[in-house]
């Protein structure tokens, strides 16, 4: 069976060492899901490609661009996603923080998501646990247990490449999971379904919105 795993990685230059710790980690987690005698197919999303769509999404009150909105569909249907930003005033980077503002409350219920973070000193490896783990709860996702920092010190070491390979293992033990519990005599209740938030359904003409404040004329009620 093939994992959909969404990298997603908030680097500004290129090249830059938030893509390179991305890529490391990634192919940790294909050997890792490949191990388990399953195949994965990772889809990388580079968030400064998508700045000026993510600029517009936001001055239009959240209407998604083509780009954002297929991006937001990317996330919502994978099995994992992989969370690298580089750190900017000790925390996530506002291009990283823009991305998860537009997307679906719903979007991650669920989801196991390692996150990771680059910075020039090791001063910032705190932002793992004090900026990263509290937005992706909110998110209802399921964090990896170790989180991966990597300064521009770390990079080629043994240290950095044992923690990446620990990070893999969690995280690819947690998307080929599948459910094995034995119905019982409690009810199990129904897991939060994800969504991309792209499918607005029925809105109502902003004309009959107005004709009803404004008092020039009820608003029909909906028939069922």
């Amino acid at each position: 069976m093939s994992r959909k795993v969404v990298v997603l990685t908030a680097g500004l230059s290129q090249p830059s060492s938030t893509r390179l710790l991305a890529d490391q980690l990634a192919a940790a987690v294909s050997a890792a899901v490949g191990g388990r005698g399953e195949s994965v197919e990772l889809d990388v999303i580079e968030l400064r490609e998508l700045a000026t769509e993510l600029a517009a999404t936001m001055a239009t009150g959240g209407i998604p661009t083509p780009a954002v909105a297929a991006a937001r569909e990317r996330i919502s249907q994978a099995d994992g996603l992989i969370a690298v930003t580089p750190v900017f005033a000790a925390s996530y980077s506002g291009l990283f923080k823009m991305f998860f503002d537009i997307l679906d409350p719903d979007a991650l219920n669920a989801m196991p998501v390692l996150i990771a973070a680059t910075a020039g000193t090791p001063r910032h490896s705190l932002v793992l646990d004090y900026a990263m783990r509290p937005l992706f709860t909110y998110l209802r996702a399921v964090i990896v247990p170790t989180g991966v920092f990597a300064a521009t010190e770390d990079f080629g070491s043994t240290r950095l490449a044992d923690r990446i390979h620990r990070a893999a293992t969690e995280f690819a033990t947690l998307v080929v999971a599948e459910p094995a519990a034995v119905g019982g005599f409690l009810q199990e209740p129904e897991p939060r379904k994800r969504h991309s938030g792209n499918s607005l359904g029925a809105v109502t003409p902003f004309s009959r919105l107005l004709a009803g404040h404004t008092g020039s004329g009820p608003v029909p009620a909906k028939e069922h």
